[in-house]
């Protein structure tokens, strides 16, 4: 039975739904609709318990918009569905995307998969660098990755995927894709297809959910450089301690 699909959209994209919904009838695939978080709308009490000024200062290099913390919150939704439901892993999906003929056999064959993982993601930047791979189905790869990519179009997630991701990530300091590079904080594992199950379409191009961020002043640029030094250093550390 294929896994369950949900895809986030704001109430107000009605061509993106459009396109999505589009792209999920072309391959005869069913998914639930999430409403995306519109931080603006969001009462202020609820955007304390999700977002952390304090979090985000120590974290990041600047102050999330508002677009940025919408996008977190609408994967935080997603992932409590799946803890709702009685599912053992869920696909998750932005609406500015394409799907290849083999997305449901991929996402069939990693629903199949026998070795633990909390997350596969669908799509990764051209030439990533990974440590193993092995045949996932005719013509792709299961991939552990050296460096976690940063894109959060399209993935697989797990329950343990969501537990972990909801016990730790609320609130929530940094921008969802820089948080899942930080995979050793809550001990995820993160795989990917190779080649990528889905594209961004044209849409994508054109934020929906908040404003451009502001240019980088000096100081936020030290300490982007800073953070991006601790996640490379970090990231190769954890990679090959030896297991607790």
């Amino acid at each position: 039975m294929p896994l369950p699909l949900c895809y986030i959209n704001l109430a107000r994209d009605e061509e993106r739904r459009a396109r999505i919904e589009s792209e999920l009838r072309r391959l005869c695939l069913q998914g639930d609709r999430i409403d995306a978080v519109w931080w603006a709308g969001v009462p202020t009490a609820q955007q304390s318990a999700l977002y952390s000024e304090a979090l985000n200062r120590r974290q990041y290099y600047k102050p999330l918009v508002a677009g940025e913390k919408g996008c977190y919150a609408s994967h935080l939704v997603a992932w409590q569905k799946l803890l709702d439901s009685t599912a053992p892993a869920m696909i998750v999906l932005e609406d500015d995307i394409r799907l290849d003929d083999r997305f449901l056999e991929v996402t069939d064959a990693i629903a199949q998969l026998e070795e633990p993982w909390d997350m596969v993601k669908l799509m990764g930047r051209e030439h990533e660098k990974v440590r193993a791979h092995r045949p996932l189905t005719a013509g792709t790869e299961l991939v552990e990755y050296r460096r976690i990519p940063s894109m959060t179009a399209g993935y697989v997630v797990s329950r343990s995927g969501a537990a972990k991701l909801l016990a730790s990530r609320k609130p929530f300091g940094r921008p969802i894709d820089v948080d899942l590079r930080f995979w050793w904080e809550n001990d995820l594992r993160i795989l990917g297809v190779v080649p990528p199950v889905l594209i961004l379409d044209d849409t994508s191009l054109v934020s929906s959910i908040g404003q451009k961020p502001p240019r980088l002043g000096v100081g936020a640029k030290w300490r982007k450089f800073r953070m991006k030094l601790r996640l490379t250093a970090l990231n190769a550390w954890h990679q090959v301690r030896p297991p607790r």
